[in-house]
């Protein structure tokens, strides 16, 4: 990995460069001989391929996240967050973790269909679904792609409970879709605010929805009968953490239900992304923050510690955990999500699921 990154801001978008993904033995640079115009004139274009994985649900058992299965129907988002801790999943596809995380996308065309045949396994056992969790499941992409919206109705058309975390507005599309499972127990939607301060989202979070539009599209959900929540994510020492409480309050009025946080985290390539993009938009407060991710984090930039690596540890930790818990009590939000049924379920092909006798 390279031990320095160019810091360039780039309009609409949240790296500054493409470095290395961690598992490249050679590292190369792009450099301008004169044959060729530069790349696309300093504005970097979004390109979708196909991701051909051969399932669609992801179990997991880190006792840290508050789900067991879960379905991501994009690689790489164009939400461009600069703090997005899923970065480093697209070095494993021999691609760059900065820019190319949000210019090279890849989705799963035939995701329904073979989400369908895994739901119709004879050992498969419903819990609630977390869609779009490494990547959000409505940026902008979605719009053309419309492929979220087919993951939701397969569950739909089953009585499968889902769990969403978005940024996006575009969540609203699908109301039709989400109102009616909320009105059987078998849908949620949290809202991912980080902050309510419109530049700091441009800079950190350029292709995400603004933040009051997001508050207003909670409101919207509530509305129409679909439990809401927000999470704080990710809290940022010195550049985002002021916002909490105007947050929970926002939401709070917004109709939200239930709330929860978790603080920045930079695993992989985001311990040189992450600075490299505070160098860029916010030099005079880049020591700061750092000095105080390292005393969140035991004396490192980061501890992927299960237990720690969501909270942190030390003096800071516990002020934001008390911050957080006075200001969710103050305004009713709780702090575990909707309680989704799994017991209407419909196998695909043989109808309501039921216990065999012994």
């Amino acid at each position: 990995m390279n031990s320095q990154i160019r810091q360039a801001r780039i309009k609409g978008r949240g790296a500054t460069a493409r470095p290395e993904g961690r598992f490249e033995s050679l590292a190369r640079s792009r450099e301008d001989d004169g044959w060729f115009p530069p790349e696309e004139d300093g504005k970097p274009r979004t390109t979708l391929g196909v991701d051909r994985a051969r399932r669609v649900l992801t179990d997991n058992d880190s006792p840290d996240v508050g789900f067991s299965r879960s379905i991501n129907p994009y690689r790489g988002c164009e939400h461009g967050c600069a703090y997005c801790f899923a970065r480093p999943t697209h070095s494993y596809l021999g691609l760059s973790p900065g820019l190319d995380f949000e210019t090279k996308l890849f989705y799963k065309p035939d995701a329904p269909e073979r989400l369908a045949r895994e739901l119709a396994a004879p050992n498969y056992k419903p819990t609630p679904i977390a869609l779009g969790i490494n990547t959000d499941g409505w940026q902008p992409v979605e719009r053309k792609t419309r492929l979220s919206r087919r993951i939701l109705e397969v569950l739909a058309a089953h009585k499968h409970p889902v769990g969403i975390v978005t940024k996006s507005a575009l969540i609203e599309r699908d109301l039709d879709i989400l109102a009616p499972m909320a009105a059987e127990g078998l849908a949620a939607v949290s809202f991912s605010v980080t902050t309510l301060d419109s530049e700091l989202s441009r800079r950190m979070e350029p292709r995400a929805t603004a933040p009051r539009r997001r508050i207003e599209a909670m409101r919207r959900l509530a509305a129409a009968g679909v439990p809401v929540g927000v999470m704080v994510a990710p809290v940022i020492p010195a550049l985002n953490d002021s916002d909490m409480e105007r947050i929970l309050e926002e939401a709070a009025g917004a109709g939200a239900r239930y709330a929860g946080y978790v603080v920045l985290r930079l695993p992989h390539e985001l311990a040189e992304l992450f600075p490299a993009w505070l160098e860029t938009h916010y030099p005079e407060r880049k020591a700061k923050v750092l000095a105080l991710l390292n005393d969140l984090h035991g004396g490192k930039l980061y501890d992927s510690s299960f237990g720690t690596r969501m909270r942190g540890q030390g003096e800071w930790s516990k002020l934001i955990a008390q911050r957080f818990s006075h200001a969710a009590g103050r305004h009713g939000l709780q702090r575990h999500g909707a309680n989704l049924r799994t017991d209407l379920f419909l196998v695909p092909g043989r109808g309501v699921q039921t216990e065999l006798p012994l």
